[in-house]
């Protein structure tokens, strides 16, 4: 028979062991706080049904890549408040990749830019749209007379084959052949 050796167990309970221990007793207790306290309640039947009542579901499609994957968006007052992939939809077969399945977050990012914008003087200020086209029009006149080569020019992957000509035979016209596709980034 072979001898086990027995260490005396240590008091001692290091930092990490002590932390997660800490963090699971505060979760139970705080569970157990908002379950005694009525903070929850079951929802209702018109609301598992349907939580935004006016809202009216649109189809669209995805812009974060080529694939345009099927969106139902379901807009309330004019503000697209969740959506849900298209189940019917022929390219996604009803699925969404991370990027589209939260395209309704993107778009209301608070960091989001919802309008021209210049940094003047090391402050950013509103700009109409007018504005900002006549600076980037004379932006643009200017690197043209002093070497084109030094703007290029962005296609898409959602632009259609037409499109994609038109940005080709701009950049040639503009006097460069600097052009690529936003997906080489």
């Amino acid at each position: 028979m072979s001898q086990v050796s027995r260490r005396p167990l240590s008091s001692k309970i290091g930092r990490r062991s002590f932390l997660k221990m800490a963090a699971l007793s505060s979760a139970v207790g705080a569970g157990g706080v908002i379950a005694s306290a009525n903070a929850t309640r079951e929802a209702t039947d018109a609301e598992v049904k349907n939580p935004y009542p006016n809202a009216k579901k649109v189809k669209t499609i995805c812009t974060a890549c080529s694939v345009g994957c099927g969106i139902i968006a379901e807009v309330q007052d004019g503000i697209w408040v969740r959506q849900e992939p298209a189940q019917d939809h022929p390219v996604s077969l009803g699925g969404h990749c991370c990027k589209g399945a939260d395209m309704v977050g993107l778009l209301r990012s608070t960091n989001r830019l919802k309008y021209p914008m210049v940094k003047e003087n090391g402050e950013w200020k509103r700009i109409s749209y007018k504005e900002a086209l006549d600076r980037i029009g004379e932006q643009l006149n200017k690197y043209q007379k002093e070497n084109p080569d030094q703007v290029q020019f962005m296609g898409s992957a959602k632009v259609s084959n037409e499109i994609a000509y038109y940005i080709r035979k701009f950049a040639a016209f503009y006097g460069t052949n600097n052009i690529d596709h936003q997906a080489r980034i």
